[in-house]
């Protein structure tokens, strides 16, 4: 008898060892976060720029790069400039030799606010919008901020990958796509704004709604984890994402350096 009782508490306590070493949480099932910084870079006061007359700051004027540097940066990249009053973008700027480019900020914390601005983009181009971003050391500046897409529909490859067009312009990057998909062809100005309030975003495309979702949810988790940037595929991107704007919820707006020539204009920011 006791030799069977001893058998008995002997098999419990492995089958117990054996599960609690089975039992993984799902960080550990997807990897650990790798180290990253955040770089420490000059920001800029608004009180310096002008408001029109619905109360948003010209962030740009058509004259002036005021305030604006390349991503982990301290100067606007050289295929960065104004050309006949817009901010251009440019694959292969003329006589600058072996221009630098990289993704182009405003660097000023934005915590709620109205992101407007008018695009267009070259034949096949590609380019897109951030916001509540952080500026990673040697990482994207997507790794950590949503994306509004600027894409040429017509000719990119972009716009028939992904899931229902969730690559096309407006649309929330990979994620949700803009309906309806409103956008204007290549060389023709598009209408862009963001609307960001207590986590609460919304994508406008030539003047209509097109994309809602709501940050920090349940329902954000899910929408990374059946993106490329889900926490098995990518743990840092995952990690800054689901938590994007860290600890202030708020973070820089930038613009994309895909490579293709990209317009912008009108480029106003009412704070919230």
């Amino acid at each position: 008898m006791k030799r069977n009782f001893m058998y008995v508490i002997g098999m419990a306590m492995l089958l117990s060892s054996t599960s609690c070493h089975s039992q993984k949480t799902p960080s550990a099932e997807a990897g650990n976060v790798p180290p990253y910084e955040i770089s420490n870079l000059p920001k800029v006061d608004l009180k310096g720029f002008k408001q029109n007359a619905d109360g948003a700051y010209v962030i740009f004027d058509g004259t002036s790069l005021n305030g604006w540097r390349g991503y982990n940066k301290e100067k606007v990249p050289a295929k960065w400039s104004i050309e006949n009053g817009t901010l251009k973008f440019s694959k292969n700027p003329q006589g600058v030799t072996n221009p630098d480019g990289g993704d182009l900020i405003f660097a000023h914390d934005f915590k709620n606010f109205e992101l407007e601005f008018e695009w267009k983009i070259s034949h096949a181009g590609n380019s897109g919008v951030f916001f509540l971003a952080k500026e990673v050391k040697d990482q994207p500046i997507y790794i950590s901020s949503p994306e509004y897409q600027l894409l040429d529909n017509d000719n990119h490859p972009d716009a028939k990958m992904g899931v229902d067009g969730n690559r096309k312009s407006g649309s929330l990057y990979d994620m949700i796509p803009a309906k309806p998909q409103n956008g204007r062809p290549a060389g023709e100005w598009n209408k862009a704004k963001i609307v960001v309030n207590k986590g609460k975003v919304t994508h406008y495309q030539n003047g209509e709604k097109v994309v809602e979702y709501e940050l920090w949810t349940p329902a954000w988790t899910q929408l990374l984890q059946a993106s490329k940037f889900s926490q098995a595929k990518w743990p840092l991107a995952f990690e800054l994402l689901n938590n994007v704007g860290g600890k202030s919820k708020s973070g820089v707006i930038g613009f994309q350096d895909h490579g293709d020539d990209v317009w912008l204009k009108n480029i106003t920011v009412k704070v919230l």
